[in-house]
């Protein structure tokens, strides 16, 4: 039995995630994602076909049949990212469907976190279960390099997380080169929810990209909710100077109310410095696709703007 100890330990390892130690078997096959964000990391590391279970708040009945996404779901926006092989709905975020998580017998759960949520002992007992809290310093990088970890995928992480930075500073010198930052040299990321609410991100959730890109903080938010932003006054809103840059980052789906916000009177004094930046249907908030794509587009609107 003894002889048989480094075999089996060569077979698994221990990840040090945010909600607690997990031993895992290395290179699983059945994975159950909670949230678009891990699904995010396996499209990174090319593993989107191991993807069994997909939770998400984005989807609606309409989206599913059978309980599983329509194949022409899977065509959309960032699910068109990777490979997918017709994955379970497995509820929302929040509300996971712990028997059908069950039913899938998944080797791996993945999961965005944040102070108050729940289900983490019920995944557990599902299957080993590591969850990321999306405010922790190098959240995605963290997430991605545990997972690359997990299936032997180091160098491809490092790759693409170099590819992402390496995109970074080529867009921050183009927008250098055409003098962006003489005219903004702050920014501001706001999210108008349906429903009238505005949210300014302090952390993860685009700002960090349009950091690298070379913009300051164009605004001081109060204390964070989930570590990522907070909810913001339209007295606050209203002392933004010229030069910060507005960026309007919808939430996806029914969630987005920047038309709504754009109409309001706080929404027609920022137009003039303003640029809707509208994700792709079912992205994520963060990551190395993400992060590719926000420099990117961002860059492209921004010089848009200036002409």
């Amino acid at each position: 039995m003894l002889a048989l100890l480094p075999a089996a330990s060569a077979q698994t390892l221990t990840l040090n995630h945010d909600e607690g130690v997990t031993r895992i078997k290395k290179n699983p096959q059945r994975v159950v994602v909670m949230d678009e964000e891990a699904l995010g990391w396996m499209f990174a590391l090319g593993l989107g076909d191991r993807v069994v279970g997909l939770a998400s708040s984005y989807l609606s009945p309409t989206d599913i049949s059978g309980g599983k996404l329509k194949p022409s779901v899977l065509k959309e926006g960032f699910y068109a990212r990777g490979k997918l092989n017709n994955p379970s709905f497995v509820g929302s975020w929040t509300a996971p469907n712990l028997e059908t998580i069950l039913a899938l017998k998944p080797d791996l759960i993945v999961r965005l976190t944040w102070d108050g949520n729940q289900n983490y002992d019920k995944l557990s007992k599902i299957a080993p279960t590591a969850g990321y809290q999306e405010g922790g310093q190098g959240f995605w990088q963290k997430g991605l390099r545990d997972l690359a970890r997990v299936f032997g995928k180091q160098v491809q992480a490092e790759q693409i997380i170099k590819q992402a930075a390496d995109v970074n500073r080529a867009a921050s010198r183009k927008l250098r080169a055409a003098g962006v930052f003489k005219k903004y040299d702050k920014v501001v990321v706001l999210a108008p929810f349906s429903g009238g609410s505005t949210w300014a991100y302090s952390r993860v959730r685009l700002i960090d990209d349009l950091r690298s890109l070379g913009f300051k903080n164009g605004l001081k938010i109060g204390t964070a909710t989930l570590g990522i932003g907070a909810q913001i006054s339209d007295e606050a809103l209203l002392g933004i100077d010229k030069k910060t840059l507005v960026v309007l980052f919808p939430p996806g789906g029914q969630f987005n109310g920047a038309d709504a916000f754009l109409k309001t009177p706080v929404g027609q004094r920022l137009k003039d410095q303003s640029v809707l930046y509208v994700p792709e249907a079912f992205s994520p908030y963060s990551g190395p696709l993400v992060s590719i794509r926000n420099s990117t587009e961002m860059t492209r609107l921004i010089l848009d703007k200036l002409k």
